[in-house]
């Protein structure tokens, strides 16, 4: 028996309920879902990776089906292939994430012809969450508990807590 596997990259930078949403829906189409969670330097993250991975993982934890979390600094293309995916899984929130991801997808099927990918429309409700907004909101002290899980939304406070005390000496 053949297992589908799927891959599902990202900063993560936090982890948001749109990523949850994806991730939720992505791990019932596959047999096996990777979470790959990248590095992008031009991206300014807030978390390092491990701590990235580390979050991802804890959120993830409760979600039916097989969800490996793991962390890459390569072509999306041959991260997939390293870990046996038939299939990308990408997540859409607007008609400016399609452009890109459509984009994207063509130039991944050039690379791999093999790996599928897979766009999944964001849940309405989620639609306007990105990392980036959230990140903005939080360092500008606004309330972004709507948006990321209860354990994210501590973590970040903290961080924006931490960074604030390093810039105020």
């Amino acid at each position: 028996m053949t297992v589908r596997t799927g891959v599902y990259p990202g900063t993560f930078d936090p982890i948001t309920l749109g990523h949850m949403d994806i991730i939720r829906r992505g791990a019932k189409l596959c047999d096996r879902l990777v979470i790959g969670v990248t590095t992008n330097p031009s991206k300014n993250p807030m978390f390092t990776v491990e701590e990235r991975m580390e979050m991802v993982k804890r959120e993830v934890a409760g979600i039916a089906g097989e969800i490996h979390v793991v962390s890459f600094d390569s072509l999306l293309m041959d991260f997939a292939e390293r870990e046996g995916a038939s299939m990308i899984v990408r997540g859409l929130r607007a008609v400016a994430d399609f452009e890109y991801e459509y984009q994207m997808a063509g130039m991944n099927q050039q690379l791999n012809s093999r790996i599928e990918t897979v766009f999944l429309m964001a849940d309405v409700s989620l639609q306007p969450i990105a990392s980036r907004l959230v990140k903005e909101i939080a360092l500008y002290g606004g309330d972004i508990r709507k948006f990321v899980p209860s354990a994210v939304n501590a973590e970040m406070t903290a961080r924006i807590a931490a960074i604030g005390r390093k810039g105020s000496g």
